[in-house]
């Protein structure tokens, strides 16, 4: 079984057993978390979320992604500016979706 929950403004198709990405979650590692904002599970679509269905997951990892660079130029002047971002995401592993 399947279900499209929405975590940090995004919609994530998941199904049990399966490890996603997701944007920071607080938690620790071996914590489990519940994700309530489910828009389909199974044929039932939810207006804009279903009730009594749940989803939940345990985190396995919190870190960031590779280093992207961003360079910063204004044409016509010797402004320049060189800068690093690392986004922190978390790893959940799915266990079960109650429904």
């Amino acid at each position: 079984m399947y279900a499209i929950i929405e975590v940090g403004g995004k919609q994530l198709l998941v199904k049990e057993q399966e490890v996603i990405f997701t944007e920071k979650i607080e938690g620790n590692a071996g914590e489990k978390v519940e994700f309530d904002k489910v828009l389909l599970f199974g044929d039932k679509v939810g207006r804009p979320y279903l009730e009594k269905v749940k989803v939940i997951g345990e985190i396995q990892k919190q870190s960031k992604h590779k280093k992207i660079i961003v360079y910063r130029h204004n044409a016509k002047s010797t402004h320049k500016r060189k800068l690093g971002h690392r986004q922190p995401y978390t790893r959940v592993k799915i266990l079960e979706i109650k429904g």
